[in-house]
Parts: C-alpha cells; sequence; structure tokens
C-alpha cells in the first residue's frame, strides 16, 4: 500500500497517438499500488485542436496550474505550428526538466545512475526562425542570464539534496563563445556557492563520446536545451532505450511529468505500446508526491517484469499488450 493517507489531485493529458492507451496503464498500475489520485482529465494536442481549434486551449492550461502537477503523454499538433510539448513548458515556465537514467535489467550498462538536468525553453527551442531568402533559412539561439542562472541553481541544489558530489557543465563555448560561454559563466557562480559538489566542464561532442566509453564517471550533468535534448536520449539508450526515459518539466509551483517518446503510427488503437513509454515518468511523480514507498515498489515491479520478460510488448521482444504488461507490472508489485 502506498506510504501516504494522503489525496492528490492530478491533471491527467492523455495525448495522442498511443497516449492514451499508455496512460490507461500507466493509471492501472497505480491504482494497483494503492496511490489515492483524483484525475482531472484534460486534453491538449491532437484531440484539443478538434474540440477547441488549438493545440493548447486556455482549459488545460488553467487545469495543470490549479492541480500544479500533471502527468503528460506526447501531444502531436497541427503540421508547420509549433510543438505543442514545448509550447505547454514554456506557457507553465517550466524552465527545468529533470531527466534522471537509471539501467534497466539487460542492458549495457548495469548499475548506472546518473542524472541529465536540461533547461527547456531558449536556445534553438526559442522557435525562432525565418527564411532570409530562398534556400536560405536562419534560426536565432536565445539564452538569457535569468534562465542559465535557474538551470545551474536546480542541478547543485540537487546534487546537493541528493547526496551526489559532481555536476558536469556541458557546452559548446570553443565555438559558440557568447552564447555558450554566458551558460558557463553562470554556472561557474552558482558553483562558487556550493564547495560540496565538484564542477567540471566538458565539450558536448567529447560528452558524447565519453559517455559510450565509460558512463559512470558521470554523476549530474547540466546544459542547455537542444544539447540536453540529445545527451539525455543517448544516456537512456545506455541504460535500457525508450524504456528508460523519464522527463520532469518543473516550473514555480507545477510540475509535469511527460513522456518522452511517442510510438510508430502504424501501432495507434492497437494496444502494442510500451506502456514505460509514461509509467516511468509517473514514478518520478509518485517521488515528488512523497510517495516513496509507491514509486520504490513500482519501479521494482518494473524491474522483475522486465528480467523476467515474458510479458513485455513487441518493442522488447515480445508480444504482450500494452494493458498486458501494465498488468503484469501491477501483479508483480510487492
Amino acid at each position: 500500500m502506498s506510504d501516504s493517507k494522503r489525496r492528490h489531485r492530478v491533471t491527467l493529458v492523455a495525448g495522442d497517438g498511443v497516449g492514451p492507451e499508455v496512460a490507461d496503464a500507466t493509471v492501472h498500475v497505480l491504482d494497483a499500488a494503492g496511490v489515492s489520485i483524483d484525475w482531472q482529465e484534460a486534453v491538449a494536442g491532437e484531440r484539443a485542436l478538434v474540440t477547441y481549434g488549438m493545440a493548447l486551449p486556455s482549459s488545460t492550461l488553467d487545469a495543470i496550474r490549479r492541480t500544479g502537477v500533471a502527468l503528460k503523454a506526447r501531444l502531436r499538433g497541427a503540421p508547420g505550428a509549433a510543438n505543442p510539448n514545448v509550447a505547454l513548458r514554456r506557457e507553465l515556465g517550466l524552465g527545468t526538466q529533470l531527466r534522471p537514467v537509471r539501467s534497466l535489467p539487460r542492458s549495457r550498462y548495469p548499475g548506472l545512475d546518473l542524472v541529465v538536468i536540461r533547461e527547456t525553453t531558449e536556445g534553438e527551442y526559442a522557435g525562432l526562425e525565418h527564411r532570409v531568402v530562398p534556400g536560405v533559412v536562419e534560426s536565432i539561439k536565445v539564452v538569457t542570464r535569468s534562465a542559465c542562472m535557474r538551470v545551474g541553481e536546480f542541478a547543485f541544489a540537487y546534487a546537493k539534496r541528493a547526496g551526489r558530489k559532481k555536476v558536469t557543465a556541458v557546452h559548446k563555448a570553443n565555438i559558440l563563445k557568447v552564447s555558450d560561454g554566458l551558460f558557463l559563466e553562470c554556472v561557474r557562480e552558482v558553483a562558487a556557492s556550493h564547495p560540496e559538489v565538484s564542477l567540471e566542464e566538458r565539450i558536448v561532442d567529447s560528452t558524447c563520446m565519453q559517455l559510450v566509453l565509460d558512463p559512470y564517471r558521470f554523476d549530474v550533468l547540466v546544459m542547455e536545451s537542444f544539447y540536453g535534448d540529445l545527451v539525455a536520449d543517448l544516456c537512456a539508450g545506455l541504460a535500457g532505450g525508450v524504456s528508460a526515459a523519464r522527463a520532469a518539466s518543473v516550473g514555480s509551483g507545477v510540475a509535469v511529468f511527460e513522456a518522452v517518446h511517442d510510438a510508430p503510427s502504424e501501432w495507434i488503437g492497437k494496444n502494442l505500446a510500451n506502456p514505460l513509454l509514461l509509467l516511468g515518468s509517473a514514478v518520478l511523480m509518485l517521488e515528488h508526491l512523497g510517495e516513496l514507498e509507491a514509486a520504490a515498489r513500482v519501479d521494482a515491479a518494473i524491474a522483475r517484469v522486465l528480467e523476467d520478460a515474458k510479458t513485455v510488448t513487441r518493442d522488447l521482444g515480445g508480444s504482450a499488450r500494452t494493458i498486458e504488461m501494465a498488468k503484469a507490472i501491477a501483479a508483480s508489485l510487492s
């Protein structure tokens, strides 16, 4: 059973594609874990476009602000329009994303435990692009001191709270001397206030190579948005693939726990998707809600099902349906 008698209010955004299927599977596991959650359902993405004519209706944003916590599957938007996943973070002020990476059974690097922390609203993700002349496009990278300080402070505070000893600032300041230079300047300033945590600076391409060669050398990695998107997925690949990809986008008084990936379009409605697309992030949500015992039990159940490998979805080498794998995880709860 849950270690808390509290009842939580959480906004559920089931999303698009296989989102509703993995959302149902995730809710099934959390219910089986005994966590008391009042789900407040809201729509965004393609379904919201049909109903409201916009991918991010104000009612959905307001619902997330009211509960302060949301669980969200992947969103799809109109062709050529802003990515609704990025837009939602910007609208809610979710400027920092936490991407913890822990090895799952049968992964290449057993015992891996590192954390990627990225800024989410600036850099190339500011979405400032235009066509200069035919055949020439300009994309503007935006970096501000406030965002760099925010993500740096989050990284060092997280490291201190979690008992981690090193933060690696990942950058390309050898080429982007002003923009990434500002990022480094800010992280160094934050590091000076946290002498108990060491600071390492590493160029992003070197970081990727070293992650493949020896990921155990890293602890907490902090970086700007675009680099973080790539590096976090690289780390998830080392730890077990999409099943190991978890994300929490956080701001002032609001946190959205979201699926990082979708599944092939031909799987939609066929109950074939891996429920860990969303369930892993839901574990982060349980930790955020103070349901630490329940989070640990769900994590352990996931590991047992993956180790057994008898009731897993096709992307994991099995033939189980989405809900079948979720039920196996629920049955493995102890």
